[in-house]
C-alpha cells in the first residue's frame, strides 16, 4: 500500500465531489462552530472541551464520507445529500459512540507520550468505515480496525501523517486568512469553514485506505484458499 497513491486518489475524488463532500460536512460543523465557539469564551476547560468535540466530529463526518466514497466506486454518484446523510444516519449512533471512545484514547496516549496516541490512530483509522460498511458493532469495530491494519502499519501510519499534514495547512491557511476578524467570530468561523473542508478530505484518504486494506485482506485469502486447494503430484 502506497500512501502517495492513497493521497493523490483522494484529492481526485475531493476534487470530484468537492461540494456534495464540503456540504456533507457544514451540516456537522456549523452547529458545531457555535458550540465551540461558546466553549471558548469560558475559558481553557471551554478550549479543552471544544478540541474534543471537533476531534470527534471528524468521526462522525467521516461516516458521512464513507457512505460517499462506497457510492461513487463505481465511477458516479447514485445518492445527493440528504440521502448519503440518511443512510449514514443508520448508523450514526455507534459511528459516534465509537468515534469519542477513539478520540478520548487516542488523547490520551498523546498526552502520556505522544507515540502511544499515533499508534491508537494508526490501528483504529478505519473504525467507521467498519462499523458503516461491514455492520460491525462498536466493540468489535476496535478489533477489526485493528486487523485489517496488522501487516501494514507503516504505510497507514504514512497515510496518517500526510492526512494530518494537509489538515494542519488547511488549518493554518484558513486561520491567517480570517485573522483580522474578532476572536469569537474567527473561532466560529474557523471550525464552520475550515473543518468542513478539512474534514472530508481525512474522511476520503482514511475511507480509501480501509477498502484498499480490504482488498490486500481478500488477496491473502485468496492465496491461502490456493495453497489449500493445491495438492502436489504424487
Amino acid at each position: 500500500m502506497d500512501p502517495g497513491d492513497i493521497l493523490r486518489r483522494t484529492w481526485d475524488l475531493y476534487r470530484s465531489h468537492l461540494r456534495h463532500l464540503v456540504t456533507i460536512a457544514a451540516v456537522v460543523y456549523v452547529p458545531m462552530g457555535v458550540i465551540a465557539a461558546l466553549l471558548v469564551m469560558t475559558g481553557w476547560p471551554g478550549v479543552v472541551a471544544a478540541n474534543v468535540l471537533n476531534t470527534a466530529a471528524l468521526f462522525l463526518v467521516q461516516g458521512a464520507v464513507v457512505t460517499t466514497v462506497a457510492d461513487v466506486r463505481d465511477g458516479r454518484r447514485d445518492l445527493g445529500v440528504a440521502e448519503t446523510l440518511a443512510t449514514a444516519g443508520r448508523r450514526l449512533v455507534p459511528v459516534a459512540l465509537a468515534g469519542v471512545l477513539a478520540t478520548l484514547g487516542i488523547l490520551l496516549g498523546l498526552l502520556l507520550l505522544i507515540v502511544p496516541g499515533l499508534i491508537l490512530l494508526t490501528w483504529w483509522l478505519v473504525i467507521s468505515p467498519v462499523i458503516l460498511l461491514e455492520s460491525s458493532d462498536v466493540g468489535a469495530s476496535f478489533g477489526r480496525s485493528r486487523a485489517l491494519v496488522h501487516g501494514h502499519a507503516w504505510p497507514v501510519f504514512g497515510v496518517v501523517v500526510l492526512t494530518l499534514l494537509v489538515l494542519l495547512a488547511l488549518g493554518l491557511a484558513v486561520g491567517i486568512v480570517l485573522s483580522p476578524l474578532d476572536e469569537a467570530l474567527r473561532g466560529f468561523l474557523v471550525t464552520a469553514i475550515g473543518n468542513s473542508l478539512a474534514a472530508p478530505f481525512a474522511g476520503v484518504a482514511w475511507t480509501l485506505t480501509y477498502f484498499r486494506l480490504r482488498d490486500l485482506e481478500a488477496g491473502r485469502e485468496r492465496l491461502r484458499d490456493g495453497e489449500r486447494d493445491y495438492t502436489p503430484a504424487s
